[in-house]
């Protein structure tokens, strides 16, 4: 009766070894394979290798030029060869990881039968008027006339002459070499009118490093899609002044027309207040000599954070703000001048920060005081103070006045304050400055994915992060076409793709839920589970080794 029983102990055997084997199996081959992917932080694909060759792109910045020649201005064996093309290409020499070369893609040509009777009226304003009547150039393109070396069209001692539009006439060569000749002429134009060194140092002013020019170089405001415009009447002693000033007609008349010409380049909202008591963070110091009190050029940087403090206009905006003040001198302190660094007092009596704004100290007549009781009524003049504005608003967006070449004449911006190749210079330089900063973005954010493992990459980050690369190659290769409206619009594209990756919330999920704390949590749930099971393999493992160890017996 034994044999019964030690056949069904060894069948019990043999059943618990295979359902060990198979929890074992279950287990490894499915529960921790299923475990370890429904715990798996989820990234998404990124274009890594796309985002690394960003760094080694090349900017190929192209203006088109379209040179016109009219009868007379070069030899007649020279005019024989038109039409041609000549492309004039140099590098930009800025301490940056990417490079930038500038082309100018010259197109010469003959002057046509209407071109010709608008380049012989008298004065070069006519002709300028007359040439830009039945045609529309495209954004970032150039039209350079060349009139003969003897023409009245030009002053006697002017070589070139720059309008406010994008068309420029130079004098002609009648004598060998006149193609090289006029040619160096029509690129020292082109440069002034487009793009220069000083231009894109300071649009990439942000990426480069440190230099005895770089504090100048940063006064420009940083791209946006918008900007914010606050004027501000400071008066800090209203029981002596009663101050009027018309800003809704001076914006109206001044600084609409500017920001619409400037309309190209962001969106703008303008808005004023008065604040009354406001007074400025520094004590002036009394001159003796002038009876009037200053501000010294060292103590202005101090005037600014007392008096931002009851601004409150950049608390809550998405965009950069600009804040221009006009400050009426309480009278304990009138008059009060601006001085420089050596001490003169400043003509307009007036300075700016970079990237925040300027203030402007208006001084009340002294007259006025004699005339009536107190508090006197002071009528602010808006043509003087938006004088100083427009020209401060002018540097704040990096527009500075050009550096014209030898014997150049220049007619100067158009009503609105602003000429059309100014408006192109400033679309060149923030389609660079847009390239140069969502680069860096999506390099920053491909390096901090690289290193941190646990962040979460959902599909829409990823696919803006893509729609980013997209943007800078597109922009990329829209400059190099010369296509500058596309080009600026690509660029903005890849700055708010980048910006909006990089600062997506869902990156910061997981970012404080590493991974030892992961075991932590699954390890007590899982071990009491998995000791048995390891348990009954180590046994299984040891019989089944005694079993191949053991010797057969032979009779």
């Amino acid at each position: 009766m034994a044999a019964p029983g030690a056949a069904a102990t060894d069948l019990e055997v043999v059943r618990g070894k295979r359902a060990a084997l198979f929890f074992a199996a279950v287990a490894i081959l499915l529960g921790l394979p299923l475990w370890w992917k429904t715990t798996e932080t989820y990234r998404a694909p990124l274009p890594y290798s796309q985002i690394s060759g960003l760094n080694a792109l090349q900017l190929r910045l192209t203006v088109p030029v379209t040179v016109v020649f009219t009868q007379e201005s070069v030899p007649l064996d020279d005019q024989e060869k038109l039409p041609f093309t000549v492309v004039h290409e140099r590098e930009i020499p800025l301490k940056y990881k990417m490079k930038i070369k500038c082309r100018f893609q010259k197109a010469y040509r003959r002057a046509l039968k209407h071109e010709e009777e608008a380049l012989s009226l008298g004065s070069v304003q006519e002709a300028e008027t007359t040439l830009a009547e039945p045609r529309e150039e495209a954004e970032g393109s150039l039209t350079v006339y060349v009139i003969s070396e003897n023409s009245s069209l030009l002053p006697q001692d002017m070589m070139s002459y720059i309008g406010p539009e994008r068309t420029a006439v130079v004098r002609g060569f009648t004598h060998r070499e006149a193609f090289n000749i006029v040619g160096r002429r029509v690129i020292q134009v082109a440069q002034a009118m487009s793009l220069t060194e000083d231009v894109l140092a300071a649009a990439l002013a942000d990426h480069l490093p440190e230099d005895k020019w770089s504090s100048d170089k940063r006064r420009p405001l940083k791209s946006s899609l918008g900007y914010e415009i606050t004027f501000s009447l400071l008066n800090p002693d209203p029981k002596s002044h009663d101050v009027h000033w018309d800003i809704e007609g001076a914006v109206r008349r001044y600084v609409q027309p500017f920001l619409s010409a400037l309309s190209a380049a962001g969106n703008f909202s303008v808005d004023s207040q008065i604040l009354y008591y406001a007074v400025l963070g520094v004590n002036p110091r009394f001159d003796p000599a002038s009876s009037s009190y200053y501000l010294a050029a060292h103590s202005l940087p101090h005037v600014i954070n007392p008096v931002e403090s009851r601004l409150g206009s950049s608390a809550a905006s998405l965009y950069p703000v600009l804040n221009f003040l006009l400050y009426v001198p309480e009278l304990a302190h009138s008059p009060l001048y601006i001085q420089d660094k050596d001490g003169a007092p400043v003509a307009t009596n007036a300075f700016h920060s970079p990237r925040w704004g300027g203030i402007m100290v208006y001084n009340v007549d002294p007259k006025a005081y004699n005339a009536s009781e107190l508090p006197v009524r002071v009528e602010v003049d808006m043509v003087r103070v938006m004088e100083v504005f427009l020209a401060q608003l002018r540097l704040l967006f990096g527009i500075a006045q050009p550096q014209m070449p030898l014997k150049c004449l220049f007619s100067g911006p158009k009503s609105e304050g602003l000429t059309t190749w100014e408006l192109d210079r400033l679309l060149w330089a923030r389609s660079v400055e847009n390239v140069a900063t969502a680069t860096t973005t999506l390099t920053s954010l491909a390096q901090l994915l690289g290193k941190i493992s646990n962040i979460v990459i959902k599909d829409d980050v990823a696919s803006e992060v893509y729609r980013a690369v997209a943007a800078v190659q597109k922009a990329a290769e829209e400059l190099a076409s010369g296509r500058l409206a596309s080009a600026f619009i690509a660029s903005q594209e890849a700055v708010t793709s980048s910006e909006r990756a990089f600062f997506d919330p869902s990156l910061l999920h997981l970012l404080y839920f590493p991974d030892d704390q992961k075991f932590a949590i699954y390890i007590p749930l899982f071990l009491p589970m998995a000791v048995p099971i390891l348990l009954s393999l180590v046994r299984i493992f040891l019989e089944t080794r005694k079993s191949w160890k053991k010797p057969e017996k032979i009779d």
